[in-house]
């Protein structure tokens, strides 16, 4: 008798769950509406991110030093180009000789000021032009900065020209660490073939 009684109060609960969950049209549209937005919403979100994934991406700026020794016209410059992917901000700038290292911001951020210290008779050149490397300083996507530059004058060219390539053979180095827009770094040196990205 306990069994039957169980056994009604079990088919009569079933029964006013049926009743209870009624399938409408409405019922099923307002839910696939439902189901749908969520799924959109995981997609936009997903594409968001890639989107951002992807503007990281490729963002690269590229930084070469360069120098250009053109003996015809008595012109030498020193220059560095970005051929990257946006700016290039200039962060430090080290410059090492015969063992020494030296942050060229003690010298005004000038590489003519330090390599004055290293060759004193560069301080007779009479037509030359050059520039600062100051931290902060963005280099743009397909720019040469000229650094240094003499033309026009051949005593000029040569004493900045072979001073430098004496200076060279002395070991002298110049690292330049730099970032993009993404504070990503990468460093480049005068003796390496391309930048070398920083952790």
């Amino acid at each position: 008798m306990n069994n039957n009684i169980f056994a009604k109060l079990l088919n009569n609960q079933s029964k006013d769950m049926v009743k209870k969950i009624k399938w409408n049209s409405e019922r099923i549209l307002s839910l696939s509406a439902m189901t749908m937005s969520f799924f959109t919403l995981i997609i936009f979100i997903y594409q968001t991110n890639l989107m951002s994934r992807q503007n990281y991406l490729s963002i690269l700026p590229y930084l070469s030093i360069s120098t250009s020794n053109d003996a015809g016209s008595n012109t030498f410059s020193f220059s560095i180009e970005n051929f990257g992917v946006g700016p290039a901000i200039i962060e430090s700038i080290m410059v090492k000789h015969k063992g020494e290292s030296f942050d060229l911001a003690d010298f005004n951020d000038e590489v003519l000021t330090f390599l004055k210290t290293r060759v004193p008779e560069l301080d007779s050149l009479k037509v030359i032009s050059y520039s600062t490397l100051d931290k902060g300083l963005a280099i743009p996507i397909n720019t040469s900065y000229n650094i240094m530059e003499v033309k026009n004058s051949q005593e000029d060219y040569q004493l900045l020209s072979n001073s430098l390539n004496k200076l060279l053979e002395e070991g002298l180095y110049f690292e330049i660490t730099y970032s993009s827009i993404q504070n990503e770094r990468w460093m480049i040196t005068n003796n390496t073939q391309g930048p070398k990205k920083l952790e």
